[in-house]
């Protein structure tokens, strides 16, 4: 374990923060200890799943504290420069000899120890980061290969016994305090074991049950045979698409899919967690705050015979792929144990062209020392300041890449319409040079009845900074008349711009119509996890905003059946009756294209009071896409006011369109605050609630007063365009945090909906694909 150990060269540790950031300093271990600096450990048990068993060491009988006495299966110190992870790998193979991937670690928690000891000269301020690593059964004793100067035994001892000797303070084992919150430890595992498959079954169905399954049809007469060809051809590369988004998630993700699919036939519980895997795409639900429903004792199960010492008649070692309890906030493009103080200390040492790749849609963030993986002896960092490195994503997903743009190819190469042979062609480019700009301005000016939208996008994954985009897929049929109709939108953008409640200093002078194409879906993927998208504004790329604008798509047969099974029986319950006939199709659909056109107008590109030239997304980092989508929102209403004002729109859409967004709200937050959406209609609601424009009556249903709706609209949309426009993330952390929480006004309408059990969103299915790839 290293504590307490003489050094030729003495150790030195990262001093964190008193929330466990790293400072960038770091100081040798004694004065670590004599100053109350605080700094990382690991502990890492292994827990043979078979026998319920956790391995112990036995200290060795020289160590300063607690010799001779058992302990944790490894635990070390983080040395300056060092991961948790790295750390905690390389502790148990130099302890016990066992090599072990990445994955077979899963942080259950981070637990804080404070205590001064030796007459107050040594002060332990340590963060402990605890792993458990899962294998199938114990490892034979004799395959270990113990280091003598830290371990002299090790053996395996059931969970229960164990936590009774320490509940008991057995003199022979080294003390944790259970009440505390290392009890955590037997808590996590005793429940995770818990054999009561009806419950859990029981659970998992509830949490289908809030997704109204819907098979969705487009008519296909109107494409031409060869766009018919060109389809098949590009459903295969949308499903590519998938292949790379469930790597982008989370980086065991792929191998988790694979297992579970594989095990789906096995039983009702089995199929059960397929099924709600599927929808969410992980092993979080995005309903449920990101809670995770799965645990590693759910994963799949590698063989790793190179692990440890061979012992004759055993095939070597099983582990279960871990996967974290809480979800990871940079998902998969950041190293899983980098947090953004290192990030930030690792962009200082960048150029200016750097400082843009490491922050850019379009690529990954990766360790040296990773690269390694494999060989835990050969990982070290030589330069502790550089050990980040940018991959862009046309290396990091190549194997996909390279094979989705030969079929973008071949389907442009069918195809008949010049927009969409341009569109596609310009795509399969940009999947190998990672360079999107030509192939966004295709995708803007693409005027096809086969509606394509493909590659990396949105970046609401990437909760750790909001940088990093994922891949995802629409394909739909044009719908000419309902397109034909929203043109009105994307011909008064700039109007719009030039009348936005927020000083004129703010205002863009050039902003550019938006093409709005509607569209029957017939099929997505990628990024289309838990609820599902009714629209679309994109490009997210400043450069092409600032220079082109932005183009929006419509989903119609989405928008239709989440009208018809969710925010109908919504307002049923939950709006008065007087306002009840208000809530109709058209004003729920024309509020999401003006959301959808609001995405384009307001800040963007923005000057600091320092004069420097920034962007709203980089300012806000992980803050943006919530708050961008409130501002989508609640901009939009006020689009439709002043529109309904200047005669453009009929007067009668007024009231319809309040009492429709009302209904709305309780949709949306229904998705969860942890997600963007979500938290940015909390926002609204709230913030809405506290002027008196919506109203809770007696029998827990809600109404619209229409004399202070207006005003409210205006102020929250100034205030949230202002905080934009000048990068404010301090201000917009404020709004959020304020308004953005589950009141009881909300909690009143989201419990009326759960008693009725009303579904929260929709489990699209598209037996148009099914038939085109049998025929295929």
């Amino acid at each position: 374990m290293g504590d307490g150990d003489e050094l030729h060269e003495e150790e030195r540790f990262d001093v964190l923060t008193k929330t466990g950031l790293k400072t960038g300093i770091s100081k040798p271990r004694s004065a670590v200890h004599r100053d109350g600096d605080y700094h990382r450990a690991v502990h890492v048990w292994i827990f043979a799943e078979s026998t319920q068993q956790l391995l112990l060491q036995k200290r060795a009988d020289h160590k300063d504290s607690w010799p001779g006495l058992w302990d944790i299966s490894s635990a070390g110190h983080v040395s300056a420069g060092d991961t948790s992870l790295i750390t905690a790998r390389r502790e148990l193979l130099e302890e016990l000899g066992v090599n072990l991937p990445n994955d077979a670690f899963e942080l259950l928690f981070v637990f804080l120890q404070e205590c001064v000891t030796n007459g107050g000269k040594f002060i332990d301020n340590e963060f402990d980061d605890v792993y458990l690593v899962t294998t199938l059964a114990p490892i034979p004793l004799e395959a270990f290969t113990l280091q003598e100067s830290e371990v002299s035994a090790v053996k395996y001892i059931s969970i229960e016994e164990y936590k009774s000797l320490l509940v008991k303070g057995d003199p022979e084992y080294v003390p944790y305090n259970l009440e505390g919150q290392y009890g955590q430890l037997f808590d996590i595992i005793t429940k995770r074991y818990q054999n009561n498959m009806e419950a859990k079954s029981l659970l998992l169905q509830k949490k289908l049950n809030r997704y109204a399954p819907i098979s969705l049809d487009a008519e296909l007469t109107g494409l031409s045979k060869e766009d018919k060809e060109a389809l098949v051809l590009l459903i295969q590369a949308a499903r590519i698409m998938d292949d790379i988004f469930y790597e982008q998630v989370w980086s065991s993700n792929s191998s988790l899919r694979e297992w579970l699919k594989g095990r789906g036939q096995l039983s009702e519980f089995d199929m059960l967690k397929w099924k709600y895997y599927s929808i969410n795409k992980s092993p979080w639900s995005s309903l449920d705050e990101n809670e995770a429903f799965l645990t590693t004792a759910d994963s799949a199960v590698k063989l790793l015979p190179e692990a440890t010492r061979k012992v004759a008649g055993w095939k070597g070692l099983e582990y279960k792929a871990a996967f974290p309890l809480v979800k990871p906030p940079g998902a998969n493009f950041y190293p899983s144990d980098m947090d953004k103080m290192e990030f930030e200390l690792w962009m200082k040492g960048l150029s200016d062209n750097e400082k843009q790749d490491a922050t850019g849609f379009f690529n990954v963030i990766r360790r040296h020392s990773d690269s390694h993986s494999n060989n835990i002896a050969v990982i070290s960092n030589p330069n502790p300041t550089s050990d980040l490195y940018i991959i862009p994503f046309s290396q990091e997903y190549s194997a996909f890449l390279s094979k989705a743009a030969e079929l973008l190819h071949k389907a442009g190469d069918l195809t008949t319409s010049p927009s969409l042979k341009r569109l596609l062609h310009s795509k399969a480019d940009a999947f190998l040079s990672n360079d999107y700009y030509d192939s966004d301005i295709a995708w803007m000016e693409l005027d096809s009845k086969l509606d394509v939208t493909i590659g990396p996008y949105e970046t609401y994954e990437d909760v750790l900074f909001g940088y990093k985009a994922t891949f995802e897929a629409f394909i739909g049929i044009r719908d000419d008349k309902a397109t034909a109709q929203l043109k009105l939108f994307g011909d008064n953008l700039q109007v719009l711009e030039q009348n936005l409640p927020m000083d004129n200093m703010y205002k863009s002078q050039d902003v550019i119509s938006a093409p709005i194409r509607v569209i029957q879906l017939v099929y997505n993927s990628g990024d289309v996890k838990g609820p599902q998208t009714v629209a679309f504004n994109l490009p997210n790329d400043e450069r092409i905003v600032k220079d082109r604008g932005s183009s929006m798509v419509m989903l119609k047969n989405i928008s239709e059946a989440k009208f018809k099974l969710i925010l109908q029986p919504i307002a049923d319950l939950c709006i008065v009756k007087e306002q009840r006939e208000l809530v109709d199709f058209d004003s729920f659909f024309t509020h999401t294209i003006c959301h959808e056109c609001c995405h384009g107008i307001g800040p963007h590109t923005i000057t600091l009071p320092s004069g420097q030239t920034s962007t709203v997304r980089l300012e806000l980092q992980e803050l943006h896409s919530a708050l961008e989508e409130a501002k989508a929102d609640i901009v939009g209403l006020w689009a439709l006011n002043f529109l309904i004002s200047k005669g453009l729109l009929p007067k009668t859409l007024v009231k319809s369109i309040y009492v429709s967004f009302l209904a709305g709200c309780f949709r949306s937050v229904r998705f969860g605050l942890e997600e963007a959406h979500g938290k940015g209609q909390a926002l609204q609601f709230n913030w809405l609630f506290e002027k008196g424009a919506f109203v809770l009556h007696p029998g827990e249903t809600f109404s619209v007063d229409f004399d202070k709706i207006e005003d409210a609209v205006e102020g929250l949309s100034r205030e949230i365009l202002t905080i934009q426009a000048k990068g404010d993330k301090e201000a917009a952390r404020k709004l959020l945090e304020e308004y953005s929480e589950m009141t009881q006004p909300l909690n009143t309408a989201l419990g009326k909906l759960a008693r009725v059990e009303v579904p929260v969103d929709i489990a699209p299915d598209f037996p148009v694909v099914t038939n085109l790839l049998h025929k295929k």
